[in-house]
């Protein structure tokens, strides 16, 4: 016979109720401590990343740019006259002096002018010396007749004496003696206005001469000019050195001011570099620099400083102080590192890839552990080529990873393995 249990049901439900309430408090447990969880720290192989140390003591500020050897005594030849190319002489490469001839052209214009101008020379200069001489004879003319009115003048002074004397002695009588005294004063007279228009003519003389010299100076400028013009054909070095380039073919029709050729003098060069225009703003001219050739380092100095900004570069011209390596020639392509200033005690780290001078980046600094890496923001300060001065977030003796870390710019932790 069965017994009926009071209770037993109830107590079932309850302890079901019991057993879901603390299913439930689990289950929010366990998903509260889920979301406190920190994601799983990327894993970054260490022989793919550049680990650097941050130092303090001395820091050489340097800027580099990239560039080429450039002659510092250029000749470009320009074309003077229209012209055609009928020989070229030399070719590039070719040692010259200051009269070796590389091209010649032909202009029979220029020829013809040449000829017109000589002639018209030789004409003025003969047309000079004929005025020359006719100046002349009317020069002795006129001193003749002025030697013909001091005679006359001479005389008729003579016979006024003459003729006091006989007035005195009672043998002429009074108006003859006048007669004689205002014909000599007459001659006085003419003698001296012949002295005074010999003298005009003289001056006179000199004016015509001068006018015609002018035009025969004219002449001979513009003969010489077109004989210079005449010689232009006739393209020479003008400098001594190498044949760099020659800009024009034979056949080729140039005109005036055309670049026709290149002349340089091989043994003394310059190193052009373009340096970023961030960090040009601290070259001054006269910084020691060092120009690396491939196949040697040179000493150097700042020369110039190119006032413009092209493609985002400066152009910097540097003197070379030192020998130059063997096979240093125009053109060679070349590394120029300037020496901006020395810092003597700063905090430093190797320059970040992504890290500018004055700004603030996130970088990786290594964890004790060594196995991981914890972002931190870094104000930098003063760069280098090489190094970049740490203002803040960063102290002596702290490892960060200075490669390209832009695909973890989400984490803010990775593991090195």
């Amino acid at each position: 016979m069965d017994i009926p249990r009071i209770g037993v049901a109830e107590e079932k439900r309850k302890r079901r109720l019991v057993w879901v309430a603390v299913a439930a408090f689990g289950l929010a447990g366990a998903a509260v401590g889920l979301s406190r969880l920190k994601p799983a720290a990327p894993a970054v192989e260490r022989a793919t990343v550049w680990i650097g140390k941050v130092e303090r003591g001395p820091m050489l500020r340097q800027v580099r740019g990239s560039g080429t050897l450039v002659p510092e005594v250029v000749r470009l030849i320009p074309a003077d006259t229209n012209a055609r190319v009928e020989h070229r002489i030399l070719e590039p490469g070719a040692a010259v002096q200051p009269d070796s001839e590389i091209l010649l052209l032909s202009d029979p214009q220029v020829e013809q002018e040449t000829v017109d101008a000589e002639m018209q020379l030789r004409r003025a200069e003969a047309e000079f010396v004929n005025l020359r001489v006719q100046l002349e004879n009317q020069r002795l003319d006129e001193e003749a007749g002025v030697a013909s009115s001091e005679a006359q003048y001479e005389q008729g002074r003579l016979r006024a004496l003459a003729d006091r004397e006989l007035s005195d002695a009672g043998l002429i009588s009074a108006i003859s003696l006048k007669i004689s005294a205002s014909s000599a004063d007459a001659l006085r007279i003419r003698a001296e206005m012949d002295r005074k228009r010999l003298a005009a003519a003289a001056k006179g003389v000199e004016a015509q001469l001068a006018a015609k010299r002018a035009e025969v100076d004219q002449r001979r400028a513009m003969y010489e000019l077109r004989r210079r013009m005449r010689d232009s054909l006739h393209v020479r070095a003008g400098l001594a050195g190498v044949l760099q380039e020659i800009s024009v073919e034979v056949g080729q029709v140039v005109t005036p001011g055309m670049n026709l050729a290149r002349v340089a003098e091989p043994g003394r060069l310059m190193a052009r570099v373009h340096v970023p225009a961030t960090q040009a703003r601290d070259v001054v001219a006269g910084q020691s620099a060092e120009v690396d050739t491939r196949n040697g380092l040179v000493a150097a100095r700042v020369a110039r400083i190119d006032p413009a900004v092209h493609d985002g570069t400066v152009t910097v011209d540097l003197t070379l102080a030192g020998p130059l390596p063997r096979g240093a020639r125009p053109d060679l392509n070349v590394d120029g590192t300037i020496e901006i200033e020395r810092l003597d005690d700063v905090v430093f780290v190797g320059r970040p890839a992504f890290g500018q001078e004055g700004s603030t980046v996130g970088l990786f600094r290594l964890e004790p552990d060594g196995k991981h890496a914890a972002r931190v923001q870094v104000k930098l300060g003063r760069a280098s080529v090489n190094a970049i001065e740490v203002v803040q977030g960063l102290k002596p003796g702290d490892e960060v990873i200075l490669s390209d870390t832009s695909r973890w710019d989400e984490a803010g932790r990775i593991r090195l393995d």
